[in-house]
C-alpha cells in the first residue's frame, strides 16, 4: 500500500483574499491591515483614542455609522447613516482627514465627494460589504450587453443604491442613471420613468421591489430578477422586455435574515407591539410590518413614539441596542425583530484598536488605510451622485 502524497495546491487570489492575505482594492470582501495593532485588551484604549484625537484637533474629523460600536462611536464627531456622512465630509473641507468609521464603499463616496487636499482613511479594510460584493463591475457590463441584445438597454436607466461600489456608482453615471438611498428611493425611481420605461436596480433587490410594489403601486409581476450567475441572467427576452423593474439578485445579510416567522413571534410574544423594519428586508416582511423607513426614518420614529410604546426593529443589532438604552427611561420598550443575536459583521470589524491605530498613525504624520478613487470612475460616480441631490 502506497502512501498518498501531499498535493502540491497553489490558493487562488480569491481564497487568499478571503484569508486576508492578499489586496483587492476593487473589492468590499476585505483586504489585509498592515500595521501592529494595540492589543484589545489594552485597558488604556479609551485614553490613547482620545489622546491622539486630541493631538490631531481640527486636522481630522470622525465620522461614525450608526451600526458602530458603541466604543467607536464615543469618538465619532458626527453620526448618520452612509450618504449623511458622507455629505458631512463634503462640508468640512478644512479637515485635511476624514476617518470614515463604516465599511469601504461609504469610504469611497466620502473620497468622492471630499476635495482632493483631503485624505479618507478606513481603520480596517476589510471592512467591505457583501451586498456591494454581489455585484461587480465586469458582472454589470455583461448585464447590460445582455439588455443591448434584448433591445431594451436605449430605455432601460440604472438606479443604484448608495450601498454599492464606485464602479457601479460609475456604471450608472456613465449609463444617464442616479443613486438612491433608502430615504429617497421613490424620488430616484419616479425620475428615472421619466428618463426611460424600465429600470435596472442595482445591487438591492429588496430595495427595489419594496419601493416599486409598496410605495409606487407597481405588482409584483413588474418585477423580474436578473442573477448574474445565470446566463441571460436567467430570464428569457420576453421576462425582460415585459419588466418595468430589472431586480439585481443582491441583498444585506443583516436584513435580509428578518422573516415572517420573526414577524408572527414578536407579535405573539409581545402584545400590542409596533414592527418598524428596514426596506433592505425581504417584501413578505416588509408587507407584514406597521412602519418601514430608513435608519434615520427609524430613528426619528422611535423620537416620536409615546412613552410606554412597544417596538420591535428589524435592523441592525447596534444600532437597536443603542436606542433601547437611550429610550429606556420614557418607558420605550425596544427590542430586536429577531431571537437571534445578528450584528453586521464587517462593520463590526472597526473596532476600537482600529481606530487607535488609525488615529495615532495620523498624529505621527503617518497616514494609513487611505481610500482613493480612480479619477475617471470618481468623476462618473460623482455625475450620478450629483443627479440624485439635484433630484425633485
Amino acid at each position: 500500500m502506497t502512501t498518498a502524497q501531499p498535493l502540491d495546491v497553489q490558493p487562488t487570489p480569491l481564497a487568499l483574499l478571503l484569508l486576508g492575505r492578499e489586496s483587492d482594492p476593487r473589492s468590499e470582501r476585505g483586504v489585509e491591515c498592515p500595521g501592529d495593532l494595540p492589543a484589545a485588551s489594552d485597558p488604556d484604549l479609551v485614553e490613547r483614542a482620545r489622546a491622539a484625537k486630541e493631538k490631531l484637533g481640527s486636522k481630522v474629523f470622525v465620522l461614525g455609522h450608526h451600526y458602530q460600536r458603541d466604543e467607536v462611536i464615543e469618538f465619532a464627531d458626527v453620526t448618520g447613516d452612509s450618504f449623511k456622512l458622507a455629505r458631512d465630509a463634503a462640508a468640512r473641507p478644512d479637515a485635511e482627514y476624514i476617518v470614515f468609521c463604516g465599511v469601504h464603499f461609504m469610504a469611497e463616496s466620502a473620497d468622492i465627494l471630499t476635495t482632493e487636499d483631503q485624505q479618507v482613511v478606513l481603520p480596517d479594510l476589510a471592512a467591505g460589504c457583501s451586498m456591494a460584493d454581489m455585484a461587480t463591475a465586469e458582472q454589470v457590463a455583461e448585464c447590460w450587453d445582455v439588455l443591448t441584445e434584448a433591445g431594451i438597454a436605449d430605455v432601460t436607466v440604472p438606479v443604484s443604491y448608495m450601498n454599492s461600489s464606485a464602479d457601479i456608482k460609475a456604471f450608472t453615471g456613465k449609463h444617464g442613471g442616479t443613486i438612491c438611498t433608502s430615504s429617497n428611493a421613490e424620488r430616484a425611481l419616479n425620475w428615472a420613468f421619466e428618463q426611460g420605461e424600465k429600470i435596472l436596480f442595482l445591487p438591492d433587490q429588496h430595495l427595489g421591489r419594496n419601493t416599486a410594489v409598496r410605495e409606487m403601486g407597481m405588482s409584483l409581476d413588474d418585477c423580474v430578477l436578473y442573477n448574474p450567475h445565470k446566463p441571460n441572467g436567467g430570464l428569457t427576452v420576453e421576462e425582460l422586455r415585459a419588466a418595468k423593474m430589472i431586480l439585481w439578485r443582491g441583498h444585506c445579510s443583516v436584513h435580509g435574515r428578518f422573516s415572517l416567522d420573526s414577524v408572527n413571534d414578536v407579535r405573539e410574544r409581545i402584545p400590542g407591539v409596533n414592527v418598524l423594519v428596514h426596506p433592505e428586508c425581504r417584501h413578505e416582511v416588509v408587507a407584514a410590518a406597521d412602519y418601514v423607513g430608513s435608519t434615520e426614518y427609524i430613528i426619528k420614529t422611535l423620537e416620536a413614539a409615546p412613552a410606554g410604546s412597544k417596538w420591535a426593529i428589524g435592523t441592525e443589532l447596534n444600532l437597536v441596542r443603542r436606542l433601547a438604552n437611550r429610550f429606556a427611561d420614557q418607558g420605550k420598550e425596544i427590542v430586536f425583530l429577531d431571537k437571534t443575536v445578528c450584528f453586521c459583521s464587517t462593520m463590526n470589524r472597526i473596532d476600537l484598536p482600529h481606530l487607535v491605530w488609525a488615529l495615532e498613525s495620523l498624529a505621527d504624520g503617518k497616514v494609513v488605510n487611505r481610500i482613493e478613487v480612480d479619477p475617471e470612475v470618481a468623476s462618473f460616480s460623482k455625475l450620478a451622485l450629483e443627479r440624485m441631490l439635484a433630484l425633485p
